[in-house]
C-alpha cells in the first residue's frame, strides 16, 4: 500500500450478536469489556465462528468471566492442541467498574449478558449489559409494540 492510504471496513467490526438478550432481558446499561484469548480463538473469531446465545457472564473472585460462549475450532488452526470450545474466558475491567459491578449483581437482583462482540483497533471486545430479567407478560407488551410500530409504518408509508 502506498503511504497515507488505510484500508478501512464499513460497519464489518461486528463478530457476533446475541438478539435474543434484547428479548429475555431489560439491558439497562453497556459496558466495553476486553477479553483474554488464544490464538486459535482469535483466528475462529475472524471466520466468524463464535456463538453467544446461551452465554452469560459471572464474577468470581473479583474478577469476570464469560462462560457459556461457544467459538468453534477451525480445523487448519488447531492442529498442535486439543482447542475447548466452551471454556471460561476471563473479561478485562478496570477495577472501579468490575467493584460497582460486583455491588449491582448482588445487591440490586442485575445480571450481566454479553450482547455484542467486535472488533475495535485489531482487538476483540465484548460488550455486555447490566440487565433484568423480562416477565413472561413483559415479552408479550414488547412484541406487541413492536407489531404497532412497523403496522405504523406501514400505514403511514401507504398514505
Amino acid at each position: 500500500m502506498a503511504k497515507g492510504t488505510k484500508k478501512t471496513s464499513d460497519g464489518s467490526s461486528t463478530i457476533a450478536l446475541n438478539k435474543k438478550a434484547g428479548h429475555d432481558y431489560f439491558i439497562e446499561q453497556r459496558l466495553e469489556t476486553g477479553l483474554v484469548l488464544e490464538g486459535w480463538e482469535v483466528k475462529s473469531l475472524r471466520a466468524g465462528r463464535v456463538q453467544l446465545k446461551e452465554s452469560y457472564v459471572k464474577i468470581l473472585h473479583a474478577e469476570a468471566f464469560l462462560i457459556g460462549a461457544h467459538i468453534s475450532a477451525l480445523a487448519t488452526a488447531s492442529t498442535h492442541i486439543s482447542p475447548d470450545p466452551t471454556r471460561s474466558r476471563k473479561l478485562l475491567l478496570k477495577r472501579s467498574e468490575l467493584n460497582r459491578l460486583i455491588g449491582l449483581t448482588e445487591r440490586a437482583g442485575y445480571t450481566l449478558i454479553p450482547t455484542a462482540m467486535y472488533w475495535k483497533r485489531g482487538r476483540a471486545k465484548l460488550e455486555i449489559g447490566l440487565a433484568k430479567g423480562k416477565k413472561q407478560h413483559d415479552k408479550r407488551a414488547t412484541e406487541r409494540d413492536r407489531d404497532w410500530q412497523r403496522e405504523k409504518e406501514r400505514i403511514f408509508k401507504t398514505g
